[in-house]
């Protein structure tokens, strides 16, 4: 096991109406904040209602920036810096799911640096302060709720990065497992894709001796594969809903990666699809998954026969390894299948025809520099064509 910090300062508020309290939890935060969310959906809903109603008891001022789309863009991000120097915000509160969450960070981070947002990510520059940031969940998917990284995506030059830093880590996060009730199955199980593969993206590692974090992110893996399709056929279920929910911010809290290296391969491969395609995040994860697992686990077959043992419920003794190893990424494909996601890149409507030039651009080939994708094995850019190929 690798040395490690462990420290997590947001304060997590679970369970029904939470959000009905987010005025008098951010009292003590700031007086004047920005109201950060996507569309429409949170005032069909009456979130929006309830958590405006909310502020103006609490006294707190509030400017509003919607528009959050999947794959947050960074022109928007762009705009909420200016408005928030403008009017002198003290807090980015992002009500919505990890797109408006990690919007909402990047503008928290953009408004206390002095040059263009685009460069933290373009060259991971460490960055020490930002606004604080809070939120009010409403898809448990991207974890962002609690963790130190966000994602934005520069659509002029179709990249997508992602950025860690402690300092965007939401101080304060609202999560009620009934308002993801009335989300649509195909959101449903996006998040629970995108929670998976970030638990998949630690699990899978070459470090040892790591047993407790080895049964953290079996359990958690164990409880989403039981509870995710519950919340498909019966979505009103309150109770799935807040094994799911809670499942996906422990997904990302960084809790299962402590001790040791991390791969985050699928990550990059899928970043450099939504950045082109504009797919949902969960949907790309879902085919590069299992077309990835077939590709690396003879690198560690022991930790693949423990995946398909712990967590796939395959039978291992007396059994050939590579069979038993492929039965179980076969398991989790029929799992994806029966979520209703996408089982090829076909059928998320991408062909052959910029597979090479993505494989570079995750492997950083494409500038000159490349450094590989991923821990567990490292990929090169003809490695990740080759995955890209196979999930066709």
């Amino acid at each position: 096991m690798q040395n490690f910090t462990f420290d997590i300062p947001t304060k997590l508020v679970f369970g029904r109406d939470t959000q009905k309290q987010i005025g008098a939890l951010l009292k003590p935060y700031a007086k004047k904040i920005l109201l950060h969310y996507g569309g429409g959906s949170i005032k069909r809903s009456g979130l929006y209602d309830e958590v405006t109603a909310s502020l103006r008891t609490a006294g707190i001022e509030f400017l509003e920036l919607g528009g959050v789309v999947p794959n947050p863009r960074l022109s928007l991000v762009r705009a909420g810096i200016a408005l928030c120097r403008r009017e002198g915000v003290e807090l980015i509160l992002a009500v919505g799911g990890g797109s408006a969450i990690d919007s909402a960070k990047a503008i928290a981070m953009g408004v206390l640096f002095e040059g263009d947002i685009w460069q933290v990510f373009n060259d991971d520059l460490h960055v020490e302060r930002a606004l604080p940031v809070a939120t009010v969940l409403t898809i448990p998917a991207a974890g962002s709720e609690s963790s130190e990284s966000c994602v934005i995506t520069n659509e002029e030059a179709q990249l997508k990065y992602g950025h860690t830093d402690a300092c965007v880590r939401p101080v304060l996060s609202v999560v009620n497992p009934a308002l993801f009730a009335t989300l649509p199955p195909n959101q449903a199980a996006n998040g629970v894709a995108d929670m998976m593969s970030h638990i998949f993206e630690r699990y899978f590692t070459n470090t040892r001796h790591t047993d407790v974090t080895d049964e953290l992110c079996e359990g958690l893996l164990r409880a989403i594969l039981r509870n995710a399709p519950k919340v498909i056929e019966a979505p009103g279920d309150y109770d799935a809903w807040s094994e799911i929910g809670w499942a996906g911010s422990l997904a990302h809290n960084d809790l299962v990666g402590k001790g040791r290296e991390q791969d985050w391969a699928c990550h990059g491969m899928e970043h450099e699809l939504s950045a082109v395609y504009d797919i949902p995040h969960g949907a790309g994860l879902a085919v590069l998954t299992p077309a990835w697992m077939r590709y690396v686990y003879k690198t560690n077959a022991p930790m693949f026969l423990q995946f398909a043992r712990e967590v796939m419920g395959v039978r291992t003794e007396g059994r050939d390894a590579d069979g038993t190893i492929l039965e179980a990424v076969t398991r989790l494909q029929a799992f994806f299948r029966r979520m209703g996601l996408a089982q090829s890149l076909q059928e998320l409507g991408i062909g052959e025809e910029r597979l090479e030039e993505m494989a570079k651009k995750a492997t950083g080939a494409a500038f000159g520099e490349e450094h590989g994708q991923g821990h567990f094995c490292q990929l090169k850019w003809q490695d990740v064509l080759a995955i890209f190929r196979a999930a066709l």
